[in-house]
């Protein structure tokens, strides 16, 4: 299983923060914003990672990420020229997927706990699978519209009446085959290639399947100052009231098995004095006393 980042957009809803930096190098609390959906792939054992980002930006998040090897993973780059849809990810990424299975997720979209990723991801045996998530205003997203049997009927996109509370959170999985269904898509009336009619693709060839997101679970879509904020202010609640770091990628490494106690001291000893270091000192000991 390969994972793709979109992390591409000009952010203008969060203007005039994004003149300077992308949406996705914005913070959300203490690290960046593309940590956290690199987080749910790694945490999903998802190694190998393409970043899709603008021309403009690909050199910061090189400087940010490099190519992986520091966590034991790999992280390619590409761009995204323009805000041509969601499904465009695909077709910029086609080489890199190749004949593998892909994870897309969003580079705007936070997860926190247990969305069924992992499950998914060891399972997985082709076709698609998305996920769906209660919301109060679906209209705001792609649908997923069930019967009364529980099986998927129809995908809406931003349906003015909602006939199912359950929205599409920007996290897809989906067989190698996903490349040439986004080869065959049309663009939409807003001239974008749209991940819905991907999955209404799948829907009609019978091999749609839909992951429900357990209550519990947090998905925060940090896309305007309003929702990047409450992200910032969950993030910082859970991080001092259970002592932990939310999407500490070095944390998640050592903890996949991905490096191991002595690579993951190695980059401790990189990191300038901050509370960051303190966190990731503190984690290697809890690790060392364990083994």
């Amino acid at each position: 299983m390969k994972g793709v980042i979109l992390a591409g957009g000009r952010g203008t809803r969060l203007f005039p923060i994004t003149q300077v930096a992308s949406k996705q190098l914005q913070p959300v609390y203490d690290k960046p914003m593309v940590y956290y959906p690199l987080a749910t792939l790694l945490q999903a054992g998802i190694r190998e990672i393409l970043v899709i980002t603008t021309r403009e930006d690909s050199v910061a998040f090189n400087a940010l990420l490099g190519d992986g090897r520091q966590l034991g993973a790999r992280f390619e780059y590409a761009i995204q020229d323009a805000p041509n849809g969601i499904a465009e990810a695909f077709l910029i990424g086609s080489d890199f997927i190749g004949g593998d299975a892909v994870t897309l997720i969003l580079g705007d979209n936070i997860f926190h706990g247990n969305t069924g990723l992992n499950e998914v991801v060891a399972q997985f045996r082709g076709g698609a699978t998305i996920f769906a998530y209660p919301v109060r205003d679906p209209e705001r997203y792609g649908v997923v519209v069930f019967d009364r049997r529980g099986t998927v009927v129809a995908i809406e996109e931003k349906p003015e009446h909602p006939r199912s509370p359950f929205a599409v959170p920007g996290l897809y999985v989906y067989g190698p085959d996903v490349v040439e269904v986004a080869r065959g898509l049309e663009k939409s009336p807003r001239g974008e290639l749209e991940i819905t009619d991907v999955n209404r693709a799948y829907l009609d060839a019978g091999q749609l399947s839909v992951q429900m997101i357990e209550r519990g679970v947090a998905w925060l879509d940090s896309g305007t100052h309003d929702s990047l904020l409450d992200a910032a202010n969950f993030i910082a609640t859970i991080e001092h009231r259970q002592s932990i770091k939310v999407a500490c990628l070095e944390e998640i490494a050592l903890q996949q098995g991905f490096i191991d106690l002595d690579a993951f001291l190695e980059l401790v000893d990189q990191l300038p004095l901050c509370t960051y270091r303190d966190y990731l000192v503190r984690v290697a000991a809890e690790s060392a006393a364990l083994a």
